[in-house]
């Protein structure tokens, strides 16, 4: 559920369609957060041009989440 822990950011994580198998395609998105400030715990597929994201809680205050930092690659034209 949304109340998980997520422990770690994302690296160079691509995501796939479910039961896609192969080789990532252009337009199958690369999230990466593994850099100073990165915030992205979890990225979920629901379709071609929506994601569920999962932004991890401020270190000084796990209450919040009031910024988010990650990198989006991989993107076709019109995504």
């Amino acid at each position: 559920g949304s109340d998980d822990i997520i422990a770690g950011n994302v690296s160079k994580h691509t995501v796939l369609p479910p039961g896609y198998c192969g080789q990532p395609k252009k337009g199958h998105l690369i999230f990466d957060a593994c850099f100073e400030s990165g915030n992205l715990g979890r990225v979920d597929h629901i379709t071609e041009f929506e994601y569920d994201l999962f932004i991890r809680p401020d270190t000084c205050n796990p209450r919040f989440r009031v910024w988010f930092n990650f990198t989006v690659e991989n993107v076709k034209e019109s995504q």
